[in-house]
C-alpha cells in the first residue's frame, strides 16, 4: 500500500489540495491521486464525468 504522505487529495470544504496528516473527513475529499497536478485538477475531471454521464444514452432515462 502506498505511504499515505505520499498521495494527495482535494479537499472539498477547503477547496486545496492536501497531503498526509492535513486530511479532512473522507466525506469531504476526492483522491487520493499520485501527484499534486492530478489532484489540482480533481474538479475538472468530476465535471467532464457528469457531463458524460448526463449525455450517455445508458444512463439518461428523461423522455425527451
Amino acid at each position: 500500500m502506498t505511504d499515505p504522505e505520499e498521495q494527495w487529495w482535494y479537499d472539498l470544504t477547503s477547496k486545496q489540495v492536501v497531503r498526509g496528516r492535513k486530511l479532512g473527513k473522507a466525506v469531504d475529499r476526492l483522491g487520493p491521486y499520485a501527484s499534486r497536478e492530478e489532484a489540482e485538477q480533481a474538479m475538472e475531471r468530476v465535471a467532464e464525468r457528469n457531463e458524460n454521464w448526463e449525455h450517455d444514452p445508458k444512463w439518461n432515462d428523461d423522455e425527451d
